[in-house]
């Protein structure tokens, strides 16, 4: 596994592996209701009425970086599943139909008490309804509105102007299904919803992402990157699966602080750092290993992902006297945020220009459709805005079909060939 620089990092992975181990626990020794869901579901409305959730995408994060996605997704083939079906979404599935616990990380996925999902795959409401079926377990689902206006530069207007930026019809339509999911919540749990504790809850989850913009605008004017992204990624996205949360805060805060002083300090990722890199799309689960692999000899220090980046300018909303249409606002546009033109291409080239990028490597996953939609779109932008691109056609946690090596003298020739070469021109 790839170093680890910082004491937030380990720190970050012990509280995951305490906290799930502790959700084990409730489950089978109390009881304890908990759910599964997809990564782009409202955790915060999990979290008011005291139910803990484990993320689809984390999980299928954890079986790929513990090198067993290729056991799950052979099984689920060998079950009659085809092959092209999105690995990220059903590589979790896959380790619950497998019916081999002493096999899985940390023991497996204890049953739930219900699946959420929201509807912005084609696949997505048959893996759950599967997955639900092999658990015994509740569905419940929320639909995916399309946007109808898409404003130019939307991380200028999604703080104070969301309700503009993303429709109101769009809105009170998924309020509806909130809704919906907070009564299953209610007889769930057997409490009811307070709408001042979500209120609470969302003021503090924007203190978080402020945090997290301080060290982001910190990485940015910093000469060389203090973090490197895999880094960036692992303190960002525990806090994020249970943003808000005194542990979440005080752990965006802790982050802050210990870049604030690594750059005080002169402390660098890479001291030979020379050329920056962002990485766009999902983490590469199966080979973290793979975003340090070019200091040595190019100098090339991937320092952007989305993971960072997009917590300050998608989840931060002001004026929270309509505290379910603001969480809506968080939840109903992600996909055209992160993946569709016009959205997606303009932010990931206004955070490329803010961080000083020479160079992008793309990852298109096979199957996965919402993560791939705009990737031409993106290349493109990149490409006219004057920063070299690399595709990278590979999936982020299946390793079937990863070639560590001609990946890495893949990347190695486009940095001779493409970026260095072009550097020495100017």
């Amino acid at each position: 596994m790839a170093e680890k620089q910082l004491d937030c990092t380990l720190a970050a992975g012990e509280h995951q592996k305490a906290r799930f181990a502790r959700l084990r626990k409730d489950v089978f020794e109390e009881q304890r209701p908990y759910a599964i869901v997809q990564a782009d579901m409202p955790f915060e409305l999990f979290q008011v009425m005291d139910v803990p959730v484990v993320s689809n995408q984390w999980w299928a994060a954890i079986i790929s970086a513990k090198r067993l996605s290729a056991y799950y997704l052979d099984t689920l083939n060998s079950l009659g599943f085809h092959e092209g079906l999105c690995r990220y979404c059903s590589l979790a599935v896959a380790s619950t139909l497998a019916k081999d616990p002493e096999r899985a990380p940390w023991g497996g996925l204890p049953k739930p008490a219900l699946l959420c999902a929201r509807l912005t795959c084609d696949c997505l409401q048959r893996v759950f309804g599967i997955w639900a079926e092999a658990f015994g377990s509740e569905f419940v689902f929320i639909d995916n509105p399309g946007a109808t206006e898409l404003p130019p530069r939307w991380w200028e207007l999604s703080r104070y102007r969301w309700r503009e930026l993303f429709e109101e019809h769009r809105l009170k339509f998924t309020v509806v299904q909130l809704q919906n999911l907070i009564r299953v919540l209610e007889r769930v749990t057997g409490r009811q919803f307070q709408i001042d504790r979500l209120c609470d809850l969302m003021e503090r989850v924007n203190r978080q992402e402020e945090y997290f913009e301080e060290a982001l605008q910190m990485i940015c004017s910093a000469g060389r990157t203090p973090v490197r992204m895999h880094e960036q990624v692992a303190n960002v996205m525990a806090a994020q699966w249970e943003r808000g949360s005194d542990w979440a805060v005080e752990h965006a805060r802790a982050f802050r602080d210990e870049i604030r002083d690594r750059i005080r300090q002169g402390v660098v990722a890479c001291p030979e750092e020379r050329l920056r890199l962002m990485w766009v799309g999902a983490g590469l689960w199966h080979d973290t290993d793979f975003y340090t692999a070019f200091e040595e000899e190019f100098g090339a220090v991937f320092v952007w992902s989305m993971y960072l980046a997009f917590g300050p300018d998608g989840y931060i909303r002001y004026g929270l006297d309509d505290p379910l249409l603001a969480l809506a606002s968080r939840t109903v546009s992600m996909n055209e945020q992160l993946h569709n033109p016009p959205w997606a291409n303009e932010w990931i080239v206004h955070q490329a220009k803010q961080h000083r990028i020479d160079a992008a490597l793309v990852l298109t996953p096979l199957g996965t459709r919402p993560a791939a939609t705009g990737n031409r779109f993106i290349e493109r932008a990149l490409e006219e805005a004057g920063i070299p691109v690399l595709p990278v056609i590979a999936d982020m946690v299946d390793a079937r079909g990863w070639d560590p090596k001609a990946m890495r003298r893949k990347v190695a020739e486009f940095l001779t060939t493409r970026v260095l070469s072009r550097r020495q021109s100017t």
